[in-house]
């Protein structure tokens, strides 16, 4: 599911040094997985947008804080997941303190994600990834359609690799589970 995530390592290098091309190289090459992934942590498409929006903000006026020596990728999912944390539990006291009813869940862009599946089979993957807890699904998510490491799964968490590896486990069993009761 992964696209291509090998960006030249050179490219983050001259964007912290200021270069505006090479930040826009990056912007493009990340954009659709930062928005896949956010789809799927906030449910939400104006959510996720927003999310992507101010982490691409927050890279930009931190890119002077990434060290050289380190790895892009998981720097900006640390910053995108930290977004989506902060956006789920902004929604979350939100929506404690208005009753809204149901609101509906926007799906993500079932073409980008898997076009040869049914919407019905999409629907019912993305409601099970729903249920899930923050940790289940993030962990899911980073390593089964972003398939990132466990080490690049830790940069981003600050999670141990273990309770990474368990994480991801329970969140297969539960899926697994949710959607075979959905037969």
């Amino acid at each position: 599911m992964r696209e291509n995530s090998d960006i030249d390592p050179a490219i983050p290098l001259r964007a912290r040094n200021g270069d505006s091309k090479a930040f826009a190289e990056l912007v493009e090459f990340f954009h659709v997985r930062c928005l896949r992934y956010a789809r799927y942590m906030l449910g939400d498409e104006e959510d996720a947008e927003e999310a992507v929006q101010d982490t691409f903000v927050r890279v930009y006026d931190h890119l002077g804080q990434f060290r050289p020596d380190a790895r892009f990728e998981p720097w900006l999912f640390r910053i995108l997941a930290n977004r989506c944390r902060t956006s789920r539990e902004r929604r979350r006291r939100r929506e404690s303190l208005v009753v809204t009813g149901e609101l509906p869940v926007v799906a993500a862009s079932v073409a980008s994600i898997a076009p040869e599946a049914s919407r019905d089979v999409m629907e019912e993957v993305e409601a099970a990834l729903e249920c899930l807890p923050t940790e289940q699904r993030e962990a899911f998510l980073l390593r089964h359609v972003e398939d990132l490491s466990y080490e690049d799964m830790a940069v981003i968490t600050g999670v141990r690799l273990s309770a990474l590896r368990m994480r991801v486990k329970r969140a297969c069993d539960a899926l697994r589970t949710r959607l075979q009761e959905e037969k």
